[in-house]
């Protein structure tokens, strides 16, 4: 109630009553109630704390109030390790990784370490983060790329013809000039076997075309056609990271294993769909792939599934929009 009361009077911020929830998380009730007297029973004395002073404090009386129940957290956080990586503008990334306390200050003192003793010029921002992508990757920041991109471009991007985006698998549209200098990179190395893989894409739709299978579980070669096509999770406002390649009818109601009733989905979603009264189909519009949603309470949405990289493409008029059009042509012709 005493942080309720802060903050309602302006003397903490919402993300400063977040902290201190957050700090008091693992302790009991008993220990919570004694943790928010102490800390802010007296709003005056939150006069000029910043963020990380509220923090520290809270952890400092959680520690004090129950010792072990904060050890357990540090050891469970310890089991969540993980790295995530994000798009950053002008064709960066953020690389986020989460390491116990030892370990990320020993990491970040390294790179320190390294920013420090350089005296090539580069910023310190720059040889910091070069380190790092050095001693992971075992090769020299300046040399070409060895893994696989997954990069899609057009032919005509390629050959230069035009200078249509490409698409890079976990970041993006690309540019084209960027999209040939990695090609053009991963050719001219001698150690990596650059490989070429080509995509047909529909002549009016501009989407990447049907395959099939008849095994129910989707096989290599099909699952990346699907990530290729749907590049994130097709399920409607979702846009995470596809993790799953999935059945849009279930193989259990005859559902067939092809791109056509193939999704890529992420995690959360795919198991999502399978609750009770979720129905989800596709179909085919224009040579657009079309995957329908039916929520539990009868909404309908639909996702379309995005066009592969190159010039745009030409709507085909049917034969009553061209005789239509030449009738135009014909009396603008007769007028004039």
């Amino acid at each position: 109630p005493h942080t309720l009361a802060a903050l309602e009077a302006g003397v903490l911020s919402e993300w400063r009553a977040t902290l201190i929830v957050r700090e008091s998380a693992c302790l009991s009730v008993q220990h919570r109630r004694e943790l928010d007297a102490e800390l802010c029973a007296d709003p005056s004395r939150l006069a000029g704390w910043g963020n990380r002073r509220v923090e520290a404090e809270a952890k400092t009386i959680a520690a004090r109030l129950d010792a072990a129940a904060v050890v357990e957290r540090i050891d469970k956080a310890a089991a969540d390790c993980a790295v995530s990586c994000r798009p950053a503008p002008n064709n960066m990334v953020y690389v986020t990784v989460r390491l116990p306390l030892t370990q990320g200050v020993g990491l970040y003192a390294a790179c320190k370490r390294a920013a420090d003793t350089s005296a090539d010029g580069r910023p310190r921002g720059q040889v910091m983060a070069e380190t790092v992508y050095e001693r992971v990757t075992g090769r020299a920041a300046s040399e070409p790329v060895p893994i696989a991109l997954n990069l899609v471009m057009a032919d005509t991007t390629l050959a230069g013809d035009d200078n249509e985006l490409g698409w890079l698998d976990g970041y993006g549209p690309v540019p084209a000039g960027l999209c040939r200098a990695l090609t053009g990179d991963a050719v001219a190395d001698v150690e990596p076997k650059a490989t070429l893989r080509r995509l047909y894409r529909h002549p009016t739709s501009g989407q990447l075309v049907a395959m099939e299978s008849k095994a129910r579980r989707f096989p290599k070669g099909l699952a990346l056609l699907l990530q290729r096509r749907d590049r994130t999770c097709r399920t409607p406002y979702c846009n995470a990271p596809i993790r799953h390649h999935d059945h849009a009818v279930p193989a259990r109601d005859d559902g067939k294993t092809s791109a056509g009733n193939g999704l890529g989905l992420c995690e959360a979603c795919n198991y999502a769909k399978e609750a009770p009264g979720w129905r989800v189909s596709t179909g085919e519009e224009n040579g657009e792939h079309r995957a329908e949603y039916v929520t539990p309470t009868g909404a309908t949405y639909t996702s379309i599934a995005p066009v592969l990289p190159g010039p745009p493409v030409r709507r085909r008029l049917s034969l009553a929009e061209g005789r239509l059009s030449i009738d135009l042509i014909t009396f603008d012709t007769n007028a004039a």
